[in-house]
Formats: structure tokens, C-alpha cells, sequence
């Protein structure tokens, strides 16, 4: 019998209970256990015909976060939501009974009343426009999509509109053009595709309302650093949980960068890198077989080689002390999801203007000290072992540079110790590979860590390398300026998923 926010259904004559609480759906599967034979024809789906399940329990129970879909037609319920494997990874349950006839219109009430509570605000049955990149990271983006995403997207009752992207550029060409009807653009792909889309936006007819489309990453490339940032460490490399994070996730406000090199202006919205991560980055491409551990790899070659970063910058600096940007990471870290009304760049019909490009030089700061690398950005994480900027809050205006110092080599001479100093800097890049994963480096006292509102590079080298949102750029003069909340993506948190502790000066790394 139907009773307050409980429903029985049935199948093969057999009564499956479900039923919500303020919190959790829960399904009661009531019966035995399923025999290997009927096991083995459900992998990662469950159901109540023939009570299929992923696992032999006959019990779910399951927040409403992870609850996608609840439909009653034609005296048959359907429920999806997504649980949680052995290994902790997301799977889609599908569950479907037969409602006896006078309990009807009950059965639909239920179905709608679990759905708000599922969604709670959030757009129900959105329209996705979705980009997959099957070149994209080791090359699975297709498979991933078709065979985990797409399921979940249309459990949920989402129109989707799928273009694989076919050439570099591509993705760009389609964000320049796109109607604004979209609820989100979902990028199935690394974070390359982002950085194509965004472009786009800026060259669209309305680039102040493309932008504030939210994008969504499903992750399917080599870094999948804005997944990371969005879901966290433990969930940023599961489709399934960036899957959710689409039907689930509300607009938030993000900072975008502008990257001026040769008069030429593009979007960034991740990092700039110069020196020995850069090396690491664009140096391996050619290994992206080995997924994110080719990051390792080039940094290991990297320290080896121990080469300075030959170049000339300077920065507008707003912050330098790391403990006070730490702690203040730290209290703007448990933010609601921000209103995106609130930007006041939605109605923008041309990007916003530059404000420090071939301007007087006055409240320029040049770093003149000797370094191995250079790293500005957005986002704690570039990678799932590298939180290079454990203090990046999404919409605090700023960039975050990082610059990796090494003692200069004529010092070095003058002390007749140049063998020490190359034994003492490559061991304090190896160490700081410890902790790397949790911002454990950001103390390093050779790890220069400032908040900047602009930067400016100048080579002085011919040859080098430069990436920009994991893509190369030639290696010339460039410069780079904030614009807050002028991007959008989709979060389930309104924040960046990241735990970085402020450490005691004791603890502080050499």
C-alpha cells in the first residue's frame, strides 16, 4: 500500500519498496540475491525487471544529489540515480515496476515531489549542447561519452544536441555561432576544448551572454585540471560524477584572463606556464598514452636537466605574504553558489577592455632573481598530483603566479661550490614532489607565490617553450590581465573542491 512518501511496485510479481526521506531515496529490493547468470548480463546497470542491481545487497539507500530521474507514465515508475562501486566510482542504476491502478496518481505525485527534492532549484531536464573531442587525452572520449555519459544525460531527461569535434579549432568555430538557448555547453574532452569554447564566446555577435552560458567538464583528457578544481580530487576524474555535476550544478562566476601576444588578444582561463613546466607540459605530448603520469615524467627529466628560465617579469602586485593569502583562502572557501546575475557582464557586446596594455610604467614590479620555472593561473589544481596554487579563489580578481627560485650559479662559483649547489637544487625540486597532490610546496621558501591584477614576459632567449591552458604559444613577449566573473561554469559547490591546510612556520619547507 502507498503511504506518505512511500510506493511499492511491482515486477514478476514481487514488491520492491520505495521511499524518501527529508534526505535519501531509499529502495528496498526485498527479495534474494541474484544468481551469476543474471548477474553477468548487468555490468554497470540496475533494474527492477528481473531486479537486476550492481551489487548484492537489497538495500539502496541514496542522497537525493545522486537521484537524476523519476518518471510515471502509463502505470509503469521510473527511477535512475547513480551509486557508488567497490572502487568508490559512480554507477547508473535504472529501476522500473508496474504501479497498481488506484495508486496512479499517487505514483505521479511521488515521482514529481522526489524530483524537486532531487534537484533542489536546479533545472530539471536541461538542453546540453555537448562537444566531444575523440582525439582528446589517450583517446577514449567517444567511448566515454557514449557508453557512461550519455546514459545518464538521457536517464535524466536531457535534449542533447552531439558534435565531434574534427579538427583543431573546431570547438571554437561552433562557440562563435552558438544559439543561446543552451542550459550548459558540456566539453567531453581535456581542458584544450575549454580554452577553444571560451574563445569562441569572445568572438561571438553577444559574447557577454555566450559567456555567461555555464561550460561543464566531463573528463576525458590528460591534465582535466578545471574537473579537478570543480568536483575535487576524489570525484574530478570520474565521468560519472562530472555527469552529475552537469544535472546538478548551478552558474558559477569565474575569473578569465586575457593573453596578449603579438597584438593579438585571446581568453585563458587556466595557466600560463614558462620554464621547466612548461617543458613538462608540451615536451611530453608525445606520451599522452601514459595519461596524467607523463607530467611526472617530464618533471623528473626536467630536474635532471636543471635548466634556468632565461626570461624577464614583471607584475602589478596585490599580495605576497602566504600566510595571509592562505588564511584567507582559507575563510572564502565555504561559499554558497554565487549569483550570476550579479557579474554585470552579461550584457557586454564587446570584451572588456585592457587596462594596463602600453601603459606608464608606473606600479610595474620586475623579478629579477634566478628561476627554473614560471606558473600563473586559476584553479588550485593543474593536474591530479600538482596543486600549484592551493590559494586560488575562482572570483577574487587575481592571478596567482608561482615562481620556482634556484640559487644563481655564479654565487655558486664564487663559494667554489657550483657541484653542491646542482646536488642541493635538484633535491629540493624532487622534494617537491612531496605533498604536491595537497599544496605542500606553496611553503617552499624557494617557491615565490604572489597575487598580481597583470604580468608581462619577455624571452630572453630564442628558443624556449610557452603553454597556455595546456596548448603551446610561440615563444615570444606576451602579456596577461584579469577580468572577474566574465566566465561561467557549472558547480555543485560554488567553490573551488579543495582542502589546503595553513601550515605553522615550524612546518614551513627549505
Amino acid at each position: 500500500m502507498a503511504t506518505a512518501h512511500e510506493l511499492t511496485v511491482k515486477n514478476n510479481g514481487r514488491n520492491v519498496l520505495l521511499k524518501f526521506t527529508d534526505a535519501d531515496l531509499i529502495v528496498d529490493y526485498g527479495g534474494g540475491i541474484m544468481d551469476d547468470e543474471h548477474s553477468s548480463q548487468c555490468s554497470s546497470v540496475s533494474c527492477f525487471s528481473g531486479f537486476c542491481r550492481t551489487h548484492n545487497t537489497r538495500l539502496d539507500q541514496v542522497p537525493f544529489r545522486q537521484v537524476i530521474g523519476a518518471y510515471y507514465a502509463k502505470g509503469s515508475l521510473k527511477v535512475s540515480y547513480l551509486t557508488r562501486n567497490h572502487k568508490k566510482n559512480f554507477v547508473l542504476c535504472k529501476c522500473e515496476g508496474a504501479v497498481e491502478e488506484e495508486h496512479n496518481t499517487f505514483a505521479m505525485d511521488w515521482a514529481d515531489k522526489l524530483m524537486d527534492a532531487a534537484y533542489k532549484g536546479a533545472k530539471q531536464s536541461k538542453t546540453l549542447k555537448v562537444l566531444v573531442n575523440p582525439r582528446g587525452g589517450i583517446g577514449k572520449a567517444k567511448s566515454i561519452f557514449t557508453d557512461q555519459v550519455e546514459p545518464v544525460f538521457l536517464a535524466a531527461g536531457c535534449t542533447l544536441d552531439i558534435t565531434y569535434t574534427e579538427y583543431i579549432n573546431h570547438a571554437c568555430e561552433i562557440a562563435q555561432e552558438l544559439k543561446l538557448k543552451y542550459d550548459a555547453v558540456v566539453t567531453v574532452s581535456g581542458d584544450g576544448l575549454i580554452h577553444e569554447v571560451l574563445n569562441g564566446f569572445a568572438q561571438h555577435e553577444q559574447p557577454g551572454k555566450a559567456f555567461a552560458i555555464p561550460i561543464a567538464p566531463i573528463p576525458a583528457g590528460s591534465g582535466n585540471a578545471l574537473s579537478l578544481n570543480l568536483l575535487g580530487i576524489e570525484d574530478g576524474l570520474d565521468s560519472l560524477a562530472a555527469a552529475l555535476n552537469v544535472l546538478k550544478g548551478h552558474p558559477m562566476k569565474a575569473d578569465l584572463f586575457s593573453f596578449i601576444q603579438n597584438d593579438k588578444r585571446r581568453i585563458s582561463f587556466m595557466s600560463q606556464s614558462i620554464g621547466l613546466v612548461a617543458d613538462l607540459d608540451i615536451g611530453t605530448d608525445h606520451l599522452r598514452w601514459m595519461g596524467d603520469s607523463r607530467f611526472l615524467y617530464g618533471y623528473l627529466r626536467g630536474v635532471l636537466s636543471l635548466k634556468t628560465c632565461p626570461v624577464e617579469l614583471s607584475f602589478r602586485l596585490v599580495e605576497d605574504d602566504k600566510e595571509k593569502m592562505a588564511r584567507f583562502a582559507q575563510e572564502n572557501t565555504g561559499q554558497k553558489p554565487c549569483d550570476p546575475s550579479s557579474s554585470g557582464v552579461d550584457d557586454l557586446e564587446e570584451l572588456p577592455p585592457l587596462r594596463y596594455l602600453g601603459g606608464t610604467e608606473e606600479g610595474w614590479t620586475t623579478y629579477e632573481k634566478p628561476f627554473i620555472w614560471i606558473y600563473a593561473g586559476k584553479g588550485p589544481y593543474v593536474s591530479r598530483s600538482l596543486m600549484q596554487f592551493p590559494v586560488s579563489l575562482p572570483d577574487d580578481g587575481l592571478i596567482d603566479i608561482a615562481v620556482k627560485e634556484v640559487v644563481s650559479l655564479y654565487s655558486f662559483i664564487l663559494l667554489n661550490s657550483c657541484l653542491k649547489m646542482v646536488k642541493d637544487n635538484r633535491a629540493k625540486l624532487l622534494k617537491a614532489l612531496d605533498g604536491a597532490e595537497d599544496g605542500v610546496p606553496y611553503w617552499s621558501t624557494t617557491n615565490r607565490y604572489f597575487k598580481v591584477s597583470a604580468y608581462r614576459i619577455k624571452p630572453l632567449a630564442s628558443k624556449g617553450i610557452l603553454a597556455v591552458d595546456g596548448e603551446k604559444f610561440p615563444y615570444t613577449d606576451f602579456q596577461v590581465e584579469v577580468h572577474q566573473r566574465l566566465g561561467t561554469f557549472l558547480s555543485q559547490y560554488g567553490r573551488y573542491m579543495v582542502n589546503f591546510k595553513v601550515q605553522e612556520p615550524k612546518q614551513v619547507l627549505k
